[in-house]
């Protein structure tokens, strides 16, 4: 199964997103945006730019 993007309302009333792995693991949260189509919005951007996105390691 293949990971999966969930929109839903925080306890605030704003809209979040999560991304879950294919396992169901969630693995990314949102910040809370006033709109749904603002958190639409933050989906597709990281659907654009993750693919390339790289690691900045800044533990060394």
């Amino acid at each position: 199964m293949a990971g999966k993007f969930e929109l839903y309302k925080d306890k605030s009333g704003g809209f979040r997103f999560r991304l879950k792995a294919g396992n169901g693991e969630v693995i990314a949260v949102s910040e809370s945006y006033a709109s749904k189509a603002s958190a639409l919005n933050g989906i597709a951007s990281v659907q654009k730019n993750a693919p390339t996105a790289t690691v900045d390691d800044q533990t060394a």
